[in-house]
């Protein structure tokens, strides 16, 4: 019994709600399908063609009352089951009238009947030319005007799409919009382009409807008239006369339909997108001049005076015309002291304020980006990504592969197109400051010196925005032959990532913000809650912890181990509170890791050293405090800086290793004029690694 109260009550689930939604589709299919194969009596006939006069109707007015067209986005599809529709109801007809046409005007049902005689009089040579011409009105005018409207309109709205999606972006990045409103309006961007395409075919459904009308009309009259004379014995003007009339009816009463579901494909696309609907932009713009309507009323009125004319009917048109702009005349005062009323009860006050004296509101505040860039408009391509731009996945790769590096996660770069800017450059900025700028030529490819070619290249002569090196910008077809001479051939889209990659690295430091340290401390949290529970803010400020950091990023140490950080934290933040000297124990702590990084394997780390006299010296000076002497200062910049360059052409890298008490004075020293010579204590070498000093600053090389 259960099994078959449930079987009962199939059915109504099927058809309740949402799910019978679902099943209008595949119904309709059906029923479209069946109409074309299944004979159908005249009384079902009649039901199905006055809803198909129903459904165009109805499309109509669902067309003149949306405000943009996406609101009727289903149209398309609406199109094609409509003309779908149809095509299977001239079948279904044109089979009742091949088979029962003999019996009389009503046998294929009471509609076509109506057509073919209430319509046009009874007159079948009449019913033609109304046919004819209502299939060269939805033909010739309204469809293939509408199917030029969706064309172009598709056209544009492709070609417009880069720049509404940049537009997007910048709304977001102001911070005038949400994520969730950004993600809404890129979806709309994209349907609209869809919508206009899929007009663009959708309206050679009709073009085609017209033609099938047409040549179904021709078939039913030659049809008719065989099958009358051959089958039932009608004479040849009884045959004519009755399947005319019925062929006439049945194209009539498809045809109408279509031309208003035309016109209604008219109206969706050739309409602007406002807050109104048509009717109400007609009647708006239309009639809202008196101006207008006292001109045309003048004219239609002197057209009235002249002899012959049907004067009533001209003087009544002018006098109509003449009262409607009477009265906007009247209602325009009216009309401008309601606006200033409601303006004025919207500021509070008894007359209008304009935009630029409303008060200002947190709002209006804009925060800069951590991380920003600006592209010339020729780049955009390289940026966007309905274009396959690769930049954005550059950018992502670079972020991730960064935070794997050094420890924590880089803001977003937020990009946004600058017309003031050249328009193959770039600029990239942190906190709305530049700190790189380049140009970059998408149909070109760099080729850079790395100081051994055997040849030179046709191109504009450049250099590489990250690293300074002499480059070529080439054409496609030198790429191979750059290679051969040994250049380093990258495209524009790697030249502005490296460039980008390089300066995170140069300024990680100051990417790194106390929002970021904090959620470094939530990571660690998830695995070993007290350690940073105790820390954190009981022994050490989280401003200390984010300065220790900070000097860790500005010497090129990553920050991957956090642990071992707060363990040092945790050790010896009770006692010492100078960022500095908790920044000296981190390194001792990290210094496996700092060595690796510089040599990695185990083999013997090749460095440069400090000559004994100049080693005297510096410690004499930071016993003293006193500095180093400007003499003594400059000497050691140019020994360190032809000792880097040496170590640089050996291909070893360039690491300076002195006594762990001068390694900050140093460090601090060297990092502005040589901030590719990195400085080592002795004591952050692990034990088990050998040193060789290749040059000795302050005496002869080794």
């Amino acid at each position: 019994m259960n099994g078959l109260n449930d079987l009962m009550r199939l059915p109504a689930r099927i058809f309740s709600g949402s799910q019978f939604k679902g099943l209008a589709g595949p119904i309709l299919i059906i029923l479209i399908l069946s109409m074309m194969v299944l004979p159908l009596p005249p009384f079902l006939l009649d039901l199905l063609f006055t809803f198909n006069i129903a459904l165009s109707v109805m499309v109509l007015l669902v067309s003149m009352y949306t405000m943009k067209a996406l609101d009727f986005a289903a149209f398309p599809a609406v199109l094609l089951f409509s003309t779908l529709l149809r095509l299977s109801l001239n079948v279904a007809s044109t089979r009742v009238v091949l088979m029962h046409g003999h019996t009389g005007p009503d046998a294929a049902g009471k509609v076509i009947e109506a057509f073919g005689h209430f319509l046009v009089g009874g007159n079948f040579a009449v019913g033609v030319m109304v046919f004819i011409i209502l299939v060269l009105i939805n033909f010739m005018v309204i469809t293939k005007g509408a199917g030029r409207i969706a064309e172009v309109g598709a056209r544009f709205m492709l070609d417009a799409m880069p720049g509404k999606q940049m537009a997007i972006d910048a709304d977001l990045n102001a911070g005038l919009i949400g994520e969730e409103i950004a993600r809404k309006r890129r979806a709309e961007v994209a349907q609209e382009a869809d919508f206009y395409g899929s007009m663009d075919g959708a309206s050679k459904f009709v073009r085609g409807d017209a033609i099938a009308g047409l040549l179904i009309m021709v078939i039913n009259i030659i049809g008719g008239l065989v099958v009358g004379m051959l089958q039932h014995g009608l004479d040849f003007s009884t045959a004519g006369k009755t399947y005319t009339l019925l062929a006439i009816g049945d194209g009539l009463v498809a045809q109408i339909p279509a031309l208003v579901i035309s016109t209604a494909a008219g109206v969706i696309v050739s309409r602007v997108t406002t807050d109104e609907d048509v009717g109400s932009q007609l009647t708006g713009q239309l009639f809202s001049n008196p101006q207008v309507l006292f001109l045309t009323a003048g004219i239609v009125g002197l057209l009235g005076m002249i002899p012959g004319m049907p004067n009533l009917a001209f003087l009544l048109i002018a006098g109509g015309l003449v009262w409607l702009g009477k009265r906007l005349v009247q209602r325009k005062p009216q009309v401008a002291a309601q606006q200033a009323a409601a303006a004025a009860a919207t500021q509070g006050a008894g007359v209008p304020v304009s935009a630029e004296q409303a008060e200002a509101t947190w709002d209006d505040v804009a925060m800069v980006d951590p991380l920003g860039m600006q592209v010339g408009y020729r780049l955009i391509p390289l940026v966007d990504q309905s274009q396959q731009g690769e930049l954005l996945g550059r950018i992502k790769s670079i972020r991730k592969k960064i935070a794997q590096e050094l420890g924590f996660l880089v803001p977003v770069v937020h990009i946004r197109d600058n017309l003031e800017i050249k328009p193959n450059a770039y600029v990239i900025s942190l906190k709305d400051v530049e700190i790189g700028r380049g140009e970059a030529f998408p149909n070109q490819w760099m080729a850079i010196n790395p100081g051994q070619v055997t040849g030179t290249l046709t191109g504009t002569p450049t250099r590489d925005p990250a690293f300074g090196l002499e480059a070529t910008w080439i054409d496609a077809s030198l790429r191979q032959q750059a290679q051969v001479y040994g250049y380093t051939v990258v495209d524009a889209c790697t030249v502005m990532a490296t460039h980008l990659n390089h300066l995170i690295h140069t300024h990680a430091a100051e990417l790194l913000g106390r929002q970021e340290v904090q959620q470094l401390l939530d990571q660690i949290a998830k695995t070993a809650p007290k350690l940073t529970e105790d820390l954190v803010p009981k022994v050490l400020s989280l401003s200390t912890l984010h300065k220790v950091l900070q000097n860790l990023l500005d010497e090129e140490v990553p920050i991957r181990d956090m642990r071992t950080i707060l363990d040092v934290m945790a050790e010896h933040a009770p006692t010492v509170k100078d960022p500095t000297e908790l920044t000296t124990l981190t390194r001792l702590a990290l210094g496996r890791a700092i060595t690796q990084q510089l040599f990695p394997g185990d083999e013997e780390m090749q460095v440069i050293g400090l000559d004994g006299s100049l080693d005297s010296v510096l410690q004499q000076a930071l016993n003293n405090s006193s500095g180093i002497e400007p003499g003594i200062a400059d000497n050691l910049l140019k020994q360190a800086q032809a000792a880097m360059v040496r170590q640089e052409q050996m291909g070893l890298a360039p690491v300076l290793v002195v006594q762990h008490a001068l390694r900050v004075l140093l460090s601090r020293f060297l990092r502005r004029s040589l901030p590719q010579l990195k400085v080592l204590s002795h004591a952050e070498i692990p034990d088990a690694r050998t040193i060789k000093i290749t040059a000795a600053i302050g005496g002869r090389a080794v």
